[in-house]
């Protein structure tokens, strides 16, 4: 209202009041200069500007106050669903309807669109950008295959695309008999992480933040700085939990099932991909 009314406020004090759950009334000033801060935009309330990129800036880490808190993760939340290059719609009409015959080639080729999704999403979130570049490599090698298999689960590829990955590698590299039954191994313990994953109907934004948790590990050898990297993970981690709460009141174990789902994903082995 302030922005579409044109108003201006005068602080009393010195241009730093505290803004949080019980104090957000008292100066009028300090709340809507905080409001960019936590990524609220002015064309919004006009109504009439075109949306633009938010500027990822302006979702800076908080601590502290509840109403930092929520503003944080809910604009976190946002921002990594509108980093996805490929909306789910968009993965290929093949891909959302289990029923349709794929050939080899289709498959290869939407399991080269999900790889790079990945590869596009983790450079379009908040903060991976601003890692050093060394950090950004080392995450996404140790990480591609786990995100791969989230977004195989979220575009809803059809159960029988499996053995016909296992045909496209086949096909691509001749193996022994032994490499042969190994490699069918592999390609079954992808589809078991799949379907599990597809069990728990999570939805979009449980996906983005479950791909954010996986992406910022401090597991990676060589980070400069683990530290900032486990405390991105931890903010992932919050706001999915927080997300959860809200959405899902019925479900209260719904949390602990979907992180569970985390740890097993290493189980698929990079080769099948």
């Amino acid at each position: 209202r302030s922005v579409r009314r044109n108003l201006t406020y005068t602080c009393r004090a010195n241009r730093n009041c505290p803004i949080d759950q019980h104090h957000r009334n008292q100066c009028q000033y300090c709340r809507l200069k905080k409001c960019p801060k936590v990524g609220m935009r002015r064309e919004v309330q006009r109504g009439r500007m075109p949306p633009t990129q938010p500027n990822l800036g302006q979702y800076a880490l908080t601590n502290g106050d509840p109403l930092n808190g929520h503003c944080y993760l809910s604009g976190y939340i946002s921002l990594l669903l509108r980093a996805e290059p490929y909306p789910t719609s968009r993965y290929g009409s093949q891909c959302m309807q289990p029923n349709n015959i794929m050939g080899i080639e289709n498959i290869c080729e939407l399991a080269a669109r999900l790889l790079f999704s990945a590869v596009e999403w983790a450079r379009n979130i908040p903060f991976f950008p601003d890692l050093q570049i060394t950090d950004q490599v080392a995450l996404l090698r140790l990480t591609w295959s786990e995100l791969f298999v989230l977004n195989a689960a979220q575009c809803s590829m059809p159960l029988h695309v499996a053995p016909l990955l296992a045909a496209a590698g086949l096909h691509a590299s001749p193996m022994s008999a032994d490499r042969v039954v190994a490699f069918m191994d592999h390609i079954r313990i992808f589809q078991e992480q799949v379907e599990k994953l597809k069990a728990l109907h999570v939805d979009s934004a449980e996906y983005s933040c479950l791909k954010a948790i996986v992406l910022f590990t401090s597991d990676a050898c060589g980070l400069s700085d683990a530290a900032h990297i486990e405390s991105l993970q931890e903010k992932s981690q919050c706001a999915l939990e927080e997300y959860v709460r809200s959405q899902y009141p019925n479900q209260p174990s719904r949390f602990g099932k979907l992180l569970l789902r985390l740890p097993s994903l290493r189980t698929v082995s990079s080769s099948v991909i």
